[in-house]
């Protein structure tokens, strides 16, 4: 069940990511935000309930309340407007948290290449701290081309294959997310200029020469 929720996360983290880059407004975005959103507070509250004190179980589920949160948050300020530095602060206590949940999947499950997605999340989510919270503006189309990218690298693609039975998790496979993660990093920048809808010109004042001040 986990890993059908996982995939839908992958398709909410895509659409964000178009709408960092301008491509669907935050309330054309939200609906969706809000059916994932409430699937990751469902989905983890039924794998706690049947983990029946599962310690290891609902280590594994407790992370993805994070993850449903933040949807719910998302889709809930795309449709009333409210500011978002409550949102970037969160955020910041998502990326500590996956963090954790890195170390534990690696130390503990024994899970490299989950090890590695949780860092990757950590990146994002630490992302929308500073575009939210610190008003990095400059960083909307590079957090923008994340989300996209995690989206799939991190979320659907690993469901899908979770789901087929083709999934194998082993050091190689870790090593192919983080190269890819590290490469999807790298090029989000230049990325995100490119793919951003371009800012509408700035109006001028009546009478004034086009360019002029």
């Amino acid at each position: 069940m986990g890993a059908v929720g996982l995939l839908y996360v992958g398709a909410v983290l895509v659409v964000n990511g178009v709408m960092l880059l301008g491509h669907v407004s935050p309330a054309g975005a939200a609906p969706l935000n809000l059916f994932v959103g409430g699937l990751q507070v469902v989905t983890p509250t039924y794998l706690i309930i049947a983990a029946d004190g599962d310690q290891a179980q609902i280590a594994l589920a407790a992370g993805l309340y994070y993850f449903g949160f933040t949807y719910l948050w998302v889709g809930i300020n795309g449709i009333a407007g409210w500011p978002g530095e409550g949102l970037g602060w969160f955020s910041l206590v998502v990326a500590a948290a996956a963090v954790g949940f890195a170390a534990h999947s690696w130390l503990v499950v024994g899970d490299r290449t989950f090890a590695v997605i949780w860092l990757l999340w950590a990146v994002l989510w630490f992302g929308f701290f500073l575009l939210l919270a610190r008003h990095e503006d400059h960083l909307t189309g590079a957090v923008g081309v994340l989300a996209l990218g995690e989206g799939l690298l991190t979320a659907a693609v690993p469901a899908f294959l979770i789901i087929t039975g083709w999934w194998s998790e082993s050091l190689t496979t870790a090593l192919v997310v983080a190269v890819l993660g590290v490469l999807l990093l790298a090029v989000s920048v230049p990325l995100g200029r490119t793919l951003s809808v371009p800012a509408p010109p700035a109006p001028t004042q009546p009478g004034a020469a086009p360019g002029a001040q």
